[in-house]
């Protein structure tokens, strides 16, 4: 009977570690499940859109649904340029877009730097101050920036939408500023022995360790010019200085929307945010990271 406890007692812990180890099992599968079903769900407008934009606008109107178009139409992507110069709002976007985005990586990545290392009179107080900005709405400011881009002519341009961001940002001066505080003071410190000036360390010292905080900045940056409706539907009427935005509008009306065509410009239009994404995704996810260690 001593001997039969014995064994009993040695196996206790086997069976505990056995039981942990199917609930760990259990756990694991359970978050695959959960994983699966959500990029499913995310996944699932993605392809509608695709296979939208592969019918015709009887086939698209149909119930039931078609999930896999039988006889694909691959002419709607060559039909979106026929119609309208969309290949025209493409390069317009990518104009205002990528002014825009060298505009806010310069101008923020400097306020972000001074605010995080240079020593001036009522700093953070300054900082508050900027921060304060994000609380309010774009639609606040939006009849006064209108107004006074009128008096300066710039309507039926695309100055409208670039000049402002080479004038600075709440977010991305927060963004920059919270990656420049983790970078250690003693290299800032080294620096000024050796003789370097505030320009010299931003340019020199700082900007090439803020390759991540860069790349996220610009893929937030590029997300909002590129996607942008508002500000080319209210300062742009020609329509060779019309954006992605405003071009896919042209498939739609009051009474009737070609819906395989709206689907298939909103692809080509989705196609440049997903490939940056795609190649800045680990600096992208770093950056996120790195920005929020020190505050």
């Amino acid at each position: 009977m001593a001997q039969q406890s014995i064994v009993r007692s040695a196996d206790v812990p086997f069976a505990r570690k056995g039981q942990a180890l199917s609930l760990a099992l259990i756990g694991r599968i359970a978050a695959y499940i959960v994983l699966i079903i959500g990029g499913i769900t995310m996944v699932a407008p993605f392809f509608w859109m695709i296979s939208t934009s592969l019918k015709n606008i009887a086939t698209a109107q149909v119930f039931p649904p078609q999930l896999f178009p039988t006889n694909p139409l691959w002419s709607n992507y060559v039909e979106i340029f026929v119609r309208v110069p969309f290949a025209r709002f493409i390069l317009n976007s990518f104009e205002i877009t990528l002014i825009g985005v060298a505009g806010q990586l310069i101008t923020t990545s400097m306020a972000g730097f001074a605010f995080a290392r240079l020593r001036f009179w009522a700093r953070d107080f300054w900082f508050v101050i900027l921060l304060s900005t994000l609380m309010i709405p774009n639609q606040v400011t939006l009849v006064p920036q209108y107004l006074i881009f009128k008096q300066l002519g710039w309507i039926n341009t695309h100055l409208p939408l670039t000049v402002p961001f080479w004038f600075g940002g709440a977010f991305g001066t927060f963004l920059t500023r919270q990656f420049f505080l983790s970078i250690p003071q003693d290299l800032t410190d080294a620096a000024k022995v050796d003789g370097c000036n505030p320009l010299r360390m931003y340019w020199q010292i700082s900007m090439p360790l803020a390759g991540p905080v860069l790349a996220t900045l610009a893929v937030f940056t590029f997300m909002g010019r590129w996607n942008d409706l508002l500000g080319p539907l209210i300062y742009l009427n020609k329509i060779d200085l019309m954006t992605v935005t405003i071009g896919i509008s042209y498939f739609t009306g009051q009474y009737y929307s070609d819906m395989p065509l709206v689907m298939a410009a909103s692809l080509v239009s989705v196609l440049p945010t997903l490939v940056l994404f795609i190649v800045a995704q680990k600096y992208f996810v770093q950056g996120v990271v790195l920005s929020g260690l020190k505050g």
